[in-house]
């Protein structure tokens, strides 16, 4: 004896024609063959719940059932009329599969033919550092798609407008009889004379060939904030490519690298550089200029300023891109220049000043050849 077409799919016999496509919607996904491949319970299910359907969806059949239960929509019976257990059903199977597939299947109708946003695109723009660091306006040129406007994006010769598609007459879909392992069913697809736009175009524009699209060149400024860095993307809205059935422009997204630069080097917010110093200046310490990418600051070296000796100067790194009143540091590391081509009476200078100097002088060589001998005891 069959199940009772209610149990069948949830729902209480007072139910509502969309309360009960609802159900069969949504039981026909649950158990949906191509989702349970070889499990026959899920197969012997899934015909319950189209045969269910097809006798609650037509309300000549649902009258007979319940008045008289199954015998009253069995052909066999006394109701007579009952149309098989695989009767065709009106229903849209990219809005039952969707959610499993992504729309594999054309989606619902809404999705196919309602307002759709343009596709969004991406410009790379090369910085220079102080520009990045610092902000700056560019002009720059994209090419992309846009609204023909010869026609307005209609795709029709101006003059014309796009006529109502006979085949679907304007709702973007056909149905189409189809058989199944489960018999024949009635599916709702995308209109193949105008792809599910509801009208075509006799006399496309000239300019555009009815695609109601052109490839065009556009000049556009941008105000690059401060401290923006590789890798940054910058967002301008409406820039994109424009929008299907009346839905909005896509956006534009600019991604930045910044080239490196001679002097200074960068970390975050951060920066950095080397500055050279002589062994004079190292050993007698003294003022010297340092610089930043603000301009150049003076600092006074510390008698015996060894070489990878750093100093951080606070504030003078990048602003903030999210907040510019912050700044990173300046990190400066002090490089020992050793000289070069020394005459002889220079060298004869060193090799004296050299002679003159003991351990006390040189802590760090003294300490680390005292930790060799003990190593080697």
């Amino acid at each position: 004896m069959p199940r009772d077409y209610y149990e069948v799919l949830g729902v209480n016999k007072d139910a509502s024609d969309d309360e009960i496509k609802k159900a069969f919607r949504q039981q026909a996904k649950k158990y949906h063959p191509d989702l349970h491949p070889g499990d026959k319970e899920a197969e012997t299910k899934f015909k319950e719940v189209n045969e269910a359907y097809s006798v609650l969806s037509d309300p000549d059949k649902k009258a007979k059932y319940d008045r008289f239960g199954h015998a009253g929509v069995d052909p066999n019976g006394f109701g007579g009329g009952g149309g098989g257990a695989y009767s065709a059903y009106d229903v849209d199977l990219g809005d039952i599969f969707s959610s499993f597939f992504g729309g594999g299947f054309g989606g619902s109708s809404r999705r196919r033919t309602g307002p759709q946003k343009g596709a969004d695109l991406k410009y790379h723009m090369a910085l220079e550092f102080m520009e990045a660091a610092f902000g700056c306006t560019k002009t720059f040129q994209i090419t992309k798609e846009d609204i023909c406007k010869s026609c307005n994006g209609s795709g029709a010769q101006p003059g014309t407008t796009p006529e109502t598609c006979p085949t679907c007459r304007g709702a973007g879909r056909v149905q189409q009889q189809t058989q199944t392992l489960f018999g024949m069913t009635m599916v709702t697809k995308s209109c193949p004379t105008c792809n599910g736009r509801g009208t075509v175009i006799k006399t496309p524009c000239s300019q555009c060939r009815g695609k109601g699209r052109l490839k065009t060149v556009k000049n556009l400024s941008v105000q690059i904030p401060a401290g923006v860095d590789t890798g940054d993307l910058l967002p301008i809205r409406n820039e994109g490519e424009p929008g299907t059935n009346g839905g909005p422009y896509g956006d534009l997204y600019i991604e930045f690298r910044v080239k490196k630069h001679d002097v200074f080097e960068r970390n975050g917010i951060n920066t950095s550089c080397s500055v050279p110093i002589t062994y004079a200046q190292a050993a007698l310490g003294g003022e010297v200029e340092v610089p930043t990418i603000y301009g150049k600051e003076k600092y006074t070296l510390k008698e015996g300023t060894q070489p990878g000796d750093t100093i951080t100067i606070r504030g003078k790194g990048i602003p903030n891109k999210g907040n510019p009143n912050m700044k990173g540091d300046h990190v400066v590391k002090f490089v020992l220049e050793v000289p070069t081509g020394l005459s002889r009476e220079q060298k004869q200078l060193l090799k004296q000043f050299n002679d003159t100097l003991t351990d006390r002088n040189y802590m760090r060589s003294s300490q680390f050849f005292q930790r060799i001998k003990n190593l080697f005891k």
